[in-house]
């Protein structure tokens, strides 16, 4: 079983970084064998040909302004065929796109959730900002628990979750 944990943002942009800590905290933690995880940056490209690779599970992790309250963490599984998510948006690495790049190239990606948290600014309201808000900074370690949980679930052979 391979899961990737691909985590994206952009530290200099405040609570873009989320994703980024996210994976600076995993990086301390003994994961079971074949979890992977990666910090992509905001490196589209490089995360296209990595969820080239034969995953069974990819979890994304970015700050995803999705209108709920600074810090709120939240699941997602995107439709790459669903134009009604074109607004769902990793900033500049969006990861429809990501997912249609992949096609173009011909290759398939494995299901892919997103683990995202709801941020308090992004992009020029918070350019050359270096650090994350008090209420994303908290979100990290609940982000943290929820990764850990999708990864035990797809590594008992469970759903990771139930769509609604």
């Amino acid at each position: 079983m391979k899961i990737l944990i691909a985590c994206v943002g952009n530290i200099f942009l405040g609570d873009d970084g989320f994703g980024v800590e996210v994976a600076s905290r995993l990086a301390f933690k003994t994961l079971p064998p074949g979890v992977t995880v990666q910090d992509f940056g905001i490196r589209g490209f490089d995360l296209a040909y990595a969820l080239m690779e034969p995953y069974n599970q990819v979890i994304l992790v970015d700050a995803c302004a999705r209108g709920f309250e600074p810090g709120t963490v939240f699941l997602l599984e995107p439709d790459p065929l669903d134009e009604t998510q074109a607004g769902l948006d990793l900033h500049g690495m969006n990861p429809l796109n990501v997912l249609r790049m992949v096609k173009s190239l011909g290759g398939t990606a494995a299901r892919v959730l997103i683990v995202g948290c709801e941020p308090g600014g992004l992009e020029s309201e918070n350019d050359g900002q270096f650090g994350l808000s008090k209420p994303v900074e908290a979100a990290v370690d609940e982000a943290i628990a929820l990764i850990e949980s999708l990864v035990s679930r797809v590594l008992d052979g469970e759903p990771a979750y139930f769509v609604n």
